[in-house]
């Protein structure tokens, strides 16, 4: 057994894998978060280094393995919404491989995405995650790029890229059928944008849950842009055209705030007379509504650790599946949808 190290003695490999009772090699897969590990076996190593305080000689392991152990992240999100807690998902996967992420904000101007790419080429990164706000799609960063590439949230165009996306058709399923469930039966569609994919598959989404149960939206569908002057405006034009409806299905939390401050001003109440859902799950939207909105949650948290999982395996070599998958997402249920 390698003493303890005491003093100015630092840990090395060696005490973490005797300490977690496994081999040096499992200990250097395990920091370096590749190879194919059981997650039992990765937390008992990182939890052992944790408590040896051992460091990892960066320098010397990118001398050895010729990587950086940092990612670069390219986003055209400004503001922050979809592109933070898909980051925090990320930087739990990419942690245990002790990696760095280099963020990068485009404000969608494709000259300033492309300089971003020169810079983080230069600075030899081992990846990179592109994402954004939409999930319409984007253009590819090409296939000759000497470094795997992620798409998350955003698409991209080339179907030899890897997009993660979120599942919008089966989020919105999963919102119709709870208020279906809560005894609402007339029930109808504000969108964002009508060239939005999003605002597309959203309305698929309630049409395929309102088919299954033989029913049908009431009125026709009604896009706007995503902004609670929308959600209002939308509210007006409900009430104004005297279609009877109980629930309204909002493409996103900010349409869905709007729109409930709006019926409330004209003294229909919420959730007795109509029940409303959202899209996002942001809180500062959903828990300070009036009533508090349900909500889809897109799981961006997940979307960023699958994204980075996947990218780590593409930087240890390992193939990777290509085009178009989706991940499921969640309901969460407050106020605005209580049972009738």
């Amino acid at each position: 057994m390698p003493p303890t190290p005491t003093g100015a003695r630092p840990a090395t490999i060696a005490h973490v894998a005797d300490l977690a009772g496994v081999s040096p090699s499992t200990v250097s897969k395990a920091l370096n978060g590749s190879g194919q590990l059981r997650e039992e076996t990765r937390r008992r190593v990182l939890s052992a280094a944790e408590e040896l305080g051992f460091q990892p000689n960066l320098s010397a392991r990118s001398l050895t393995t010729g990587r950086t152990y940092t990612v670069g992240i390219l986003t055209t999100d400004s503001i922050g919404r979809f592109t933070i807690p898909l980051l925090t998902g990320a930087e739990d996967a990419l942690g245990a491989g002790e990696m760095a992420m280099i963020l990068c904000e485009s404000r969608g101007d494709p000259i300033r995405e492309q300089h971003y790419l020169r810079s983080l080429l230069r600075r030899r990164v081992d990846g990179i995650i592109v994402t954004g706000r939409s999930s319409d799609s984007r253009p590819s960063l090409g296939r000759d790029l000497p470094i795997p590439v992620i798409y998350a949230l955003a698409a991209s165009d080339h179907p030899d890229d890897l997009s993660l996306l979120h599942d919008d058709q089966q989020g919105t399923e999963l919102a119709v059928d709870h208020l279906l469930g809560t005894g609402r039966s007339r029930i109808a569609y504000i969108g964002g944008p009508a060239r939005h994919i999003a605002s597309q598959n959203r309305l698929a989404g309630a049409r395929t849950a309102l088919e299954r149960d033989r029913k049908q939206l009431v009125g026709s569908p009604l896009f706007g842009d995503w902004s609670e002057r929308w959600g209002r405006e939308a509210a007006e034009r409900l009430i104004r055209s005297g279609t009877a409806f109980d629930g309204v299905f909002c493409a996103s939390d900010q349409i869905a705030r709007g729109l409930v401050d709006a019926l409330r001003e004209n003294d229909v109440d919420v959730p007795r007379a109509v029940g409303v859902v959202g899209v996002d799950n942001w809180s500062v939207m959903a828990e300070a509504s009036r009533p508090s909105l349900t909500s889809v949650d897109l799981n961006l948290h997940e979307l960023g650790h699958t994204a980075a999982s996947r990218l780590l395996q593409a930087i240890s070599g390992q193939r990777i599946a290509t085009g178009i998958e989706k991940l499921p997402c969640s309901l969460v249920v407050r106020r605005s949808t209580e049972k009738i």
